[in-house]
């Protein structure tokens, strides 16, 4: 049985480049310097060592004209020289290096993406289709390069395997409020996701800014029905604040009633009464005033 082989974790240094304004400099004095050997050899009817000497000259521009490249805001280079990697340049503006070093520039801006709509499982089993926003950008220029084939396939996939792992450890929703829900937590929630994110982002060398849920809801094939249970909890729990809220006041009708002296009921009475304010306070239609002219036993 053979031993695995683990990965050669990278890690980004300063790479060991000039100024490409100097250095521009320096090939326009060479160019001057080949073309007044040219003339010079020209005029002195040739020679091996003037043709050699303009020769010479034009290898050295030639040299120091083929290793600019040029850098703009948050973007860098990495350097190699022969697969070797050599360190990553982050210096804006005009830049050279020895033409037999190669550079591969990697911007290191913020990207903003939009994951697709994917259908996972919550926590209690129902189909749900999520999708995530996330603020992404590379940090470690050596990590995105050499240690991922694609760093930006490989975000693509990461966000996906983490939206499905966030996706089924919580319940899409909770009448009660008693548990952490997808729908009634997007803060709490959102901190795990860019947790979850940045834990498998981290061997890219790439961090999470922000990140979000950008599409929640119920799968097509159970929308109808969830939408209907939705409605009934609602119905309840409206139902259950108003039975509460007749009860206090028909019980701080009473109290005071008995407390102010208005008038005297016995325990009959007070059902009646208690009756009467419950359906007032309880119905959904206005209620029609009845005129009594007899007694309450009549």
């Amino acid at each position: 049985m053979s031993d695995s082989v683990s990965l050669n974790a990278s890690k980004e240094r300063g790479a060991r480049t000039y100024s490409g304004y100097l250095m521009f400099a320096v090939a326009m004095l060479l160019l001057g310097v080949f073309i007044w050997s040219i003339f010079n050899a020209i005029e002195m009817q040739g020679g091996i060592g003037r043709i050699g000497a303009s020769i010479g000259w034009f290898v050295a521009f030639t040299i120091a004209s083929s290793g600019f490249y040029m850098l703009q805001p948050n973007q860098a280079a990495s350097i190699t020289m022969f697969g070797s990697y050599q360190g990553t340049d982050r210096k804006e503006g005009l830049r050279w290096v020895w033409p037999w070093m190669t550079s591969t520039k990697i911007s290191v801006r913020a990207n903003n993406l939009i994951s697709e709509k994917i259908k996972v499982n919550d926590l209690r089993g129902n189909p749900i289709e999520i999708a995530a926003q996330v603020v992404w950008r590379v940090t470690d220029t050596a990590q995105a390069l050499f240690d991922v084939d694609d760093y930006k396939a490989f975000v693509l996939a990461q966000i996906e395997a983490a939206v499905r792992t966030i996706g089924s450890r919580y319940p899409y929703d909770d009448i009660e409020h008693k548990e952490v829900t997808l729908r009634g937590n997007h803060d709490e929630v959102g901190a795990e996701l860019r947790t979850v994110l940045m834990e498998r982002l981290a061997v890219a060398g790439i961090t999470v800014d922000e990140c979000g849920f950008t599409h929640l809801a119920y799968a097509q094939e159970i929308a109808g029905a969830m939408l209907r249970r939705q409605q009934a909890e609602a119905v309840i729990a409206a139902r259950k604040k108003l039975v509460e809220g007749a009860v206090t006041m028909v019980e701080m009708a009473l109290h005071q009633l008995s407390e102010k002296d208005v008038v005297h009921l016995d325990d009959e009475r007070k059902a009646a009464m208690v009756s009467n304010l419950m359906v007032v306070l309880c119905g959904e239609r206005d209620t029609q005033p009845v005129v009594n002219t007899g007694s309450l036993y009549q």
